[in-house]
């Protein structure tokens, strides 16, 4: 395969490009002359965004020898991964002179992450899948442990890394059979092989399906590939966990989707099962096991895990109006769960992270605004109408259930009225009971526009979803 590295076909990369130069410019710079890069960093985004833009309008791009797409699917997902990187910036402003990081190696390393994860949104070769992968974990390895200080985050970093490198490893030996079965990575390659030759009579393919599928599931926090998510959460820094919680997952489901539709699309039957049960277990581990947290980060951890579940919901239907759920969940849960992880942030100092939930005693009475804001993002991670969530969760359900997943569907709704327990008694804890300190949240210009553009996504998407919603659809197109 001869691949000539001409500006057509460049073209649909270079918002990666972008990204890759200015993050080695970063580094370098900050060696010189460390300073404040929030700005720089931002005004890459907006560009990068700008590039992408204008491959909205443009036919399916296909480059790198069939190895590359990008479709309106891949362009839906990277948008989600600069928004929650964008978000993450307008946070990191004041979390950064709290705890006292370098800005150079922090920004650049979410931007060599974020490169990751589009890789992995356009990928049409499990090869190209799997380097995106690697890009976006050693980077988010790294980014785990930058509080050196802390023993948490030193801890988070070492078991992120073992956990993880055991995955790839797991992911690649998938990868490896699934070549030797097939003859090749190419995700239309594996599903025309499938489609002429089955994969139920042919123990290896099968084998390679589900390792496969086991690494992306570790990827998304799903259980029971779930173990390292509480700890990491927990370790990170906070402003780190936010991006986590929302650009890796959104990269991990847009692999996950492509895989399971355009390599596998007649085993439908089969997979919609494994996809049923694994989604059941994370809705299951992730909203029991969070009822006894008392740390706000180790219980949005054990959230993210059953709202892996809830997204998991969409794809096994396998239909168009269940992917399009999927992706609009996806987009949802980055507005709510980033609102929440900036109320922690913009409650946190040097002295004390705030991160207990009897640090949130009162705080109706000392900050009504913070308290009010966490209010709607709690009410909308419950799935309480007229919030985002409450739609979201609606069209997943619907979709699930028009596919008939009867019984996942009702579990699924009993797992969520579970959930409103502990998203509700963080409500309790700061509107019915007495404050234990008295002191007033520093609102930066930063965490402002971050909490601004969270609480006006939230409302706005659980009042008007329909541009979301037929934006997924659209997006969908490109199957």
């Amino acid at each position: 395969m001869n691949t000539t590295f001409t500006m057509p076909a460049l073209g649909p990369i270079m918002p990666e490009i972008l990204l890759v130069g200015v993050a080695l410019v970063l580094i370098v710079v900050d060696l010189l002359y460390p300073r404040n890069r929030v700005l720089l960093s931002q005004i890459t985004l907006m560009s990068s965004l700008g590039l992408i833009a204008l491959l909205l309008n443009q036919q399916t791009a296909v480059t790198f020898g069939g190895m590359f797409v990008v479709d309106s699917y891949s362009i839906f997902f990277k948008i989600i991964c600069l928004f929650g990187l964008f978000v993450t910036t307008l946070l990191s402003d004041k979390y950064l002179q709290v705890e006292k990081l370098r800005q150079g190696e922090y920004y650049s390393l979410m931007m060599f992450s974020v490169v990751g994860m589009m890789l992995m949104a356009s990928a049409a070769d499990l090869i190209v899948v799997y380097l995106g992968l690697e890009l976006m974990a050693l980077s988010v390895y790294c980014l785990v442990g930058l509080l050196k200080d802390d023993p948490r985050s030193n801890e988070a970093s070492i078991k992120y890394f073992l956990m993880g490198g055991f995955s790839s490893a797991i992911l690649l030996f998938g990868i490896s059979l699934l070549y030797g079965m097939t003859g090749t990575t190419n995700l239309s390659g594996i599903a025309a092989y499938c489609a002429e030759s089955g994969i139920m009579t042919n123990p290896a393919l099968l084998a390679g399906f589900a390792l496969v599928l086991s690494g992306f599931c570790f990827k998304v926090g799903a259980a029971p590939f779930h173990f390292w998510t509480p700890d990491i959460y927990q370790g990170a820094p906070t402003s780190m966990t936010a991006f986590m919680s929302v650009a890796p997952k959104a990269a991990g489901f847009a692999v996950l989707g492509r895989f399971l539709m355009t390599g596998f699309p007649e085993m439908h039957e089969q997979w919609g099962t494994i996809v049923a049960l694994i989604a059941l277990l994370s809705m299951g581990v992730g909203n029991i096991v969070a009822l006894s947290q008392t740390n706000v980060k180790r219980m949005l951890a054990y959230s993210s895990i059953a709202h892996a579940g809830y997204a998991l919901l969409g794809l096994l239907a396998g239909t168009a109006e269940g992917s399009s759920a999927t992706m609009s969940y996806l987009l949802i849960y980055g507005f709510m769960n980033m609102g929440a992880f900036a109320i922690l942030i913009l409650l946190c100092s040097s002295d004390n992270r705030r991160e207990e939930l009897d640090d949130y005693k009162g705080l109706a009475k000392t900050n009504p605004m913070a308290a009010f804001l966490m209010l709607i993002f709690m009410f909308s991670l419950t799935g309480i109408p007229p919030t985002a969530g409450f739609i979201g969760k609606f069209y997943l359900l619907k979709s699930a259930l028009a596919a008939g997943y009867t019984y996942t569907v009702l579990l699924a709704v009993i797992f969520s009225a579970i959930s409103a327990y502990f998203y509700l008694r963080l409500v309790r804890y700061m509107y019915m009971e007495d404050p234990q300190e008295e002191f007033v949240a520093t609102y930066s210009p930063g965490i402002t526009v971050a909490l601004g553009i969270s609480a006006i996504g939230v409302l706005w998407l659980g009042i008007l979803p329909g541009s979301v919603l037929s934006w997924a659809s659209r997006a969908l197109l490109a199957f």
